[in-house]
């Protein structure tokens, strides 16, 4: 049998307060989820229950306190090299252009300046920003900085794609267009993609398989939901199909007790 490409087993995350270590929060508990090569898995909970957790111990960023996560079976050690991680707030950096933005990955991997260049220079013609290479963030739109930021994450051909509700600032309209980009992308390579979302419907029109969290603290999968909607899709389209709507349904009916503690949790709080 093939290995999964990512594999979390078991995984626990509890940060300890640096002043006071009598004081512990444990973020996610017992979490295993396994995707496997060219699956797109979406993962939903309310907000604080450790989604972005799950992706930073998926990148090698956070070493979970228990727990094992393996990579295409090979234990995981450090940063994840397999993976690219497309952040939830922009990681352009202000001073390089779009293309010198998009090759920096590359650079940094030591390609010369004229490989890095060329490649550079495909894929963001393949994200329709092939006239904008010479432009600086600030001059960009909202979807064309998260289009560059697609861009410089895909350009280095990762085997796992990480996103953290990466569309989640954009408005409805370029939300869509970006949805059904990644999607062509996607499934001209067929990466293995960890997606956080707080958008259920978003999850939904995205993804082979949804895997729902509870609240925190100590959140941990309390389903998993396989979403057998015919590919290719349109993101706005397939959402007034009948099944579309019985699948957000009943992943609605397992999420929905989870958010209300989740935001009763956080009217404590405040």
């Amino acid at each position: 049998m093939t290995a999964p490409a990512l594999s979390l087993t078991g995984v626990t995350c509890t940060f300890i307060s640096r002043d006071d270590r009598s004081q512990r929060y444990t973020a996610v508990r017992d979490v295993t989820v396994d995707i496997a090569p060219g699956e797109f898995v979406s993962v939903v909970g309310p907000t604080g229950c450790g989604k972005s957790t799950l992706l930073n111990v998926a990148a090698g960023l956070l070493e979970p306190s228990a727990g094992a996560v393996r990579v295409f079976g090979e234990p995981l050690a450090g940063i994840n090299a397999r993976a690219g991680y497309m952040f939830q707030t922009e990681a352009l950096m202000p001073w390089r252009t779009a293309r010198a933005n998009v090759m920096a990955g590359l650079e940094f991997r030591g390609a010369s300046p004229a490989d890095a260049g060329a490649r550079a220079d495909e894929w963001l013609k393949r994200v329709g920003l092939g006239g904008f290479g010479d432009r600086y963030p600030h001059q960009l739109s909202g979807g064309m900085r998260k289009r560059t930021a697609l861009a410089q994450t895909l350009v280095l051909d990762p085997d796992i794609i990480l996103m953290d509700e990466p569309f989640s600032a954009l408005d409805i309209q370029t939300r869509q267009l970006m949805e059904n980009e990644v999607l062509e992308l996607w499934a001209a390579k067929r990466k293995a993609v960890l997606f956080i979302t707080h958008d259920l419907d978003e999850a939904i029109a995205m993804s082979d398989r949804v895997v729902v969290l509870s609240a925190g603290p100590a959140s941990h999968p309390i389903g998993e939901f396989v979403i057998d909607l015919p590919r290719p899709r349109d993101v706005a389209e397939v959402r007034i199909t009948p099944r579309f709507i019985d699948l957000h349904k009943a992943i609605w009916d397992v999420l929905r007790e989870e958010v209300l503690k989740g935001y009763a949790q956080q009217k404590l709080a405040a």
